[in-house]
């Protein structure tokens, strides 16, 4: 018995599901960030941080000890080389208590006893000397008439000469012993009156500016006690503590940019020294680290580089590798598939995953070797999702 014919109502009702269905069913396209395959430049850069230094300081120290005078410079005055900086007045030395004088009478006494052992010593090497060689005297004569043997002859030669030598250290032992006597007497001797109360001048070495006053008012101080520091802060470097691994990777002459410093454009700068030894330094984590000093030239003393000045906070870019007809894409475009870098390549709006090769990278951008040609389209931040030929719909 054949089934009742569907009516045209059934019919369109049946084709409207199906295609509610395959609607519902059909793949969707995901929505993707596309970035192009460009080339160009490409610039490695170490960033660090960095502080300014006048390259060449001078430290002014007082040439006597006393009671320096008030200081009337200011930092950032002005000095020419020879002129008056400070004043020094010599004072009389401290007296020396009950005990500290009988510690160096005790001293004296001992340094005259070591000076007259080692002038018995004197004494008795040089009698030694005229001995063996009145023997040496006798024993050559001898040798003449073959009375002694060349080999004995040989002996009291080296014995000659053995006491020779004993008497030269004797000498120098007497030297050494006359002068440390005299340094322990010398701290009973009482200070020159004459000197007490004359007042040393201290003048700048070089034209500069005054960059610290370390001492700000009267006080006493010893001979060699720092009191100012002197520097053109015309002539600047920058300091930069690098990673040892990054350090390895810059050389002398390598180009860099200054930045962040407060100005409103970017300053060249040049590498000039790295220097061949590292120090350890604890992070702000309370990690220990490696770090090796950079030295660093401004390239122009513009009037940018001369508002710094020294000690200035300042933010360093290094290249430490640069080309100018590289392949680059974005390195958000970049996943690891297996061992191996790879992308998803844009084609016909599908996701076609790429092996590809990776060169050098920076934060932003990586070079590519292999597998990607200029012009060629890369799906950026890719999802987890998404795999080898799906179809995607650019942004």
């Amino acid at each position: 018995m054949r089934p009742p014919p569907l009516n045209t109502r059934t019919l369109i009702s049946m084709a409207v599901i199906g295609g509610l269905l395959a609607v519902a069913l059909w793949p969707r396209s995901a929505t993707v960030d596309v970035a192009t395959v460009s080339r160009g430049r490409l610039a490695v850069t170490v960033d660090e941080e960095g502080i300014t230094r006048v390259r060449e300081r001078f430290v002014v120290s007082s040439p006597v000890g006393g009671r320096v005078l008030r200081i009337d410079l200011d930092p950032g005055d002005a000095v020419a080389r020879g002129q008056v900086v400070a004043r020094v007045r010599a004072e009389a030395a401290p007296l020396l208590d009950e005990r500290t004088r009988t510690e160096a009478q005790a001293a004296v006494e001992a340094a005259r006893a070591t000076l007259g052992r080692a002038r018995a010593e004197e004494q008795r090497a040089r009698a030694t000397v005229a001995q063996l060689h009145g023997e040496l005297t006798r024993v050559r004569e001898l040798a003449l008439s073959r009375v002694v043997s060349p080999q004995e002859l040989d002996t009291h030669e080296a014995d000659a000469k053995v006491a020779d030598a004993a008497v030269n250290a004797a000498v120098f032992a007497v030297q050494a012993a006359t002068a440390d006597l005299q340094r322990a007497q010398a701290r009973l001797i009482p200070t020159s009156t004459h000197a007490i109360g004359r007042v040393v001048t201290v003048n700048a070495p070089v034209d500069g500016v005054v960059l610290k006053r370390i001492r700000e008012s009267e006080s006493i101080v010893p001979a060699g006690d720092p009191l100012l520091e002197i520097g053109d802060p015309r002539q600047l470097e920058i300091v930069s503590d690098l990673l040892s691994t990054d350090a390895v990777r810059v050389k002398p002459g390598a180009q860099a940019i200054v930045e962040h410093w407060g100005g409103d454009r970017e300053l060249p700068a040049r590498v000039r020294r790295v220097e061949p030894a590292g120090f350890m330094k604890v992070s702000a984590l309370g990690v220990e680290e490696q770090r090796v000093n950079v030295i660093l030239d401004f390239v122009d003393a513009s009037a940018e580089s001369v508002a710094l000045g020294d000690a200035y906070r300042v933010e360093v870019r290094i290249v430490a590798w640069e080309a100018d007809d590289v392949v680059t894409v974005p390195t958000s475009a970049l996943f690891r598939h297996g061992q191996q870098w790879a992308v998803y390549r844009l084609e016909e709006q599908r996701a076609r995953r790429t092996i590809v090769g990776v060169g050098h990278q920076t934060g932003q951008e990586a070079e590519i070797i292999t597998g990607l040609s200029h012009g060629d389209r890369v799906i950026v931040h890719p999802a987890d999702t998404l795999t080898d030929g799906a179809r995607v719909k650019p942004r």
